[in-house]
């Protein structure tokens, strides 16, 4: 399958600015002492990448091994990496004000919640989940891993899966797709992030419902 979206008509998202992150990280769970090991993000402005965010994080333990072979991160890249709380700064200073978004955004949030309190940053609340909407705007894919969905959609792919910010290129590609899906298949003027939001987590039962009665409270008609 092709997404639909046309990269040079985002009329629907001409006003959203999003930015979109990725975690690598020591394992599965902060609370069980693991840590952020790379951060990458892009900001997203009127559908194009305008910007973007990419740091290593020294956590202060050797990898496991199986992080490494995942991820092609090594302990000697991470040995010469900054310190967490200079990384978090600046990420924090490029997130602004904006909304955040990640796939499988409930991963991502846990260490992003941990780390940021860790240096007493404030830390953004407001996140969008890819692949809680792609569940529920393309049901039908054979699953909704972003490698599975980059390629069943037909998106551009970057060179590196488990790298931060080849992760979050790939995951603003996706977003960009549903946004555009959204727009195309019930008629929207603009999608806004809330929206977007609103949508993943939303029962999948209930998608056409809340989506038709979306549009037509912003156009003032149902759908075509």
């Amino acid at each position: 399958m092709i997404c639909t979206a046309e990269k040079n008509l985002f009329d629907s998202i001409k006003d959203s600015t999003v930015v979109v992150f990725d975690f690598e990280t020591t394992g599965m769970s902060p609370n069980q002492g693991d840590r952020v090991i790379e951060v990458g993000a892009v900001r997203l402005e009127a559908g194009c990448i305008v910007d973007q965010f990419q740091a290593l994080i020294n956590p202060g333990f050797r990898l496991n091994p199986f992080v490494s072979d995942l991820t092609g991160i090594s302990d000697d890249m991470l040995s010469k990496a900054a310190e967490a709380s200079l990384v978090m700064a600046g990420f924090s200073k490029f997130i602004g004000t904006s909304p955040l978004v990640a796939h499988n955004s409930s991963f991502d949030k846990r260490f992003l919640v941990a780390e940021f309190e860790r240096f007493n940053q404030p830390c953004p609340t407001v996140i969008g989940c890819s692949l809680l909407v792609a569940r529920r705007i393309f049901p039908e894919a054979p699953n909704h891993k972003l490698g599975t969905l980059v390629d069943y959609l037909g998106l551009p792919s970057e060179s590196c899966f488990h790298r931060a910010l080849d992760d979050a290129r790939m995951t603003a590609e996706l977003w960009l797709c549903l946004v555009a899906e959204v727009s195309r298949r019930y008629g929207f003027s603009s999608v806004p992030f809330d929206l977007m939001q609103r949508l993943g987590l939303i029962s999948k039962v209930k998608v056409t419902k809340f989506l038709h009665k979306e549009a037509q409270k912003q156009t003032g008609k149902g759908p075509c």
